[in-house]
């Protein structure tokens, strides 16, 4: 079995990422096997940006196949904010529910039509091929107006997937992966991986 070490310390990120997989023959390990390994400054201006740039300075450290993400909320309202701010958007140590709690601020009063949004997650992946490999799955939906469900994290529970009627926080897990921007993204992932070979 392939090893991947996938450049987080994010634990619900990572059980996503591991059970999506978990038949492609290949272990996702975590930061949390290097602790090592120091934590990458997301000063990048744009998602692709800090994914690249988390995977590189993994890489450049164990010297294996080091994958990373960046993911971000954009709602159109907000001009597609908060976009690359979306761990933070409440504060460099800002909890989930504080980043849920100023997004719903600031989209309190706006009608259903206007609350538009789509999750969008970039994949980048260093050391597996003689290239970086860079891809991208984006799931459109809308914002609620107030927290439905508790299962997921992060915006899960304010996000309501188009043509569902539950949020990621209402859904089964294996019911998000099918329809989440980090499910399409690590597909689109995986056929990459298939065409660009082993390392």
């Amino acid at each position: 079995m392939k090893q991947l070490l996938l450049a987080t310390h994010n634990r619900d990120k990572a059980k996503e990422f591991q059970a999506m997989f978990a038949d492609q023959e290949i272990e996702v390990i975590t930061l949390d096997a290097f602790p090592h390994i120091s934590e990458t400054v997301e000063d990048g201006e744009t998602l692709e940006d800090n994914a690249l740039k988390k995977a590189r300075e993994a890489h450049a450290v164990v010297g294996t196949p080091v994958m990373a993400d960046d993911t971000g909320l954009e709602v159109f309202y907000l001009n597609k904010a908060p976009g690359v701010y979306s761990a933070r958007y409440a504060g460099p140590d800002a909890t989930y529910e504080d980043n849920v709690k100023k997004l719903l601020q600031a989209m309190r009063g706006v009608p259903p039509r206007r609350r538009d949004a789509q999750f969008r997650c970039v994949l980048a992946l260093v050391g597996w091929a003689e290239r970086e490999i860079v891809v991208e799955g984006v799931c459109p939906g809308v914002i609620t107006e107030k927290p439905r469900g508790t299962k997921g994290f992060g915006y899960d529970p304010i996000f309501l997937p188009v043509g569902q009627d539950k949020t990621f926080a209402e859904m089964d897990p294996s019911l998000k992966n099918s329809l989440s921007h980090r499910g399409n993204a690590l597909r689109n992932m995986v056929e990459a991986i298939k065409r660009n070979g082993t390392p």
